[in-house]
């Protein structure tokens, strides 16, 4: 079953690869709880089917960099990148896009996450893999108040641009 507006976000695990080390986060991939990221939150949160993917690259990521001034003036508190690619993947591709600071680059390795939203895409017959399907989504403090969800093969509503408007 899909998530959809009202719901909670499940309990789970994401990664991210953490260049610095500070107290509580050391250098490389660190696990954490949704729950625990999420808890008195505003996120805009966008996934997509793969870490350095063309339209990935070209137009998802780079939009929600360019716009994150925009969504922290409209009470934004994060802006997470969820992808199905490992952390050390994340981490790199975020490097690549100059997201580092700007953009959280989260790994959904094994699409746990993913598939307990009722989002995810098999692409094994392309030999890609379980994938996630594109979408964006406002959370507060865990609760899905936004979701725009992409037709197969589409980028038209899951940009920063949609996201920004309904906030």
């Amino acid at each position: 079953m899909t998530i959809k507006i009202g719901d909670r976000l499940p309990e789970g695990t994401l990664t991210e690869f953490i260049e610095t080390e500070t107290e509580g986060c050391s250098l490389g991939p660190n696990a954490f709880k949704v729950s625990d990221l999420v808890k008195g939150k505003k996120i805009a949160l966008f996934a997509l089917p793969g870490a350095f993917t063309p339209t990935c690259s070209a137009k998802h990521v780079p939009g929600y960099i360019a716009a994150a001034e925009q969504f922290k003036a409209k009470g934004v508190d994060e802006i997470w990148c969820l992808s199905v690619n490992d952390a050390f993947v994340m981490g790199a591709w975020g490097r690549e896009q100059k997201a580092t600071g700007v953009v959280r680059m989260l790994a959904d390795g094994s699409a746990t996450l993913t598939k307990e939203l009722g989002m995810e895409f098999d692409l094994t017959a392309k030999g890609m893999g379980v994938r996630s399907q594109r979408y964006s989504m406002l959370v507060e403090d865990g609760v899905v108040k936004q979701l725009n969800l992409e037709a197969p093969g589409k980028f038209e509503v899951s940009n920063a641009e949609t996201l920004l408007g309904q906030l």
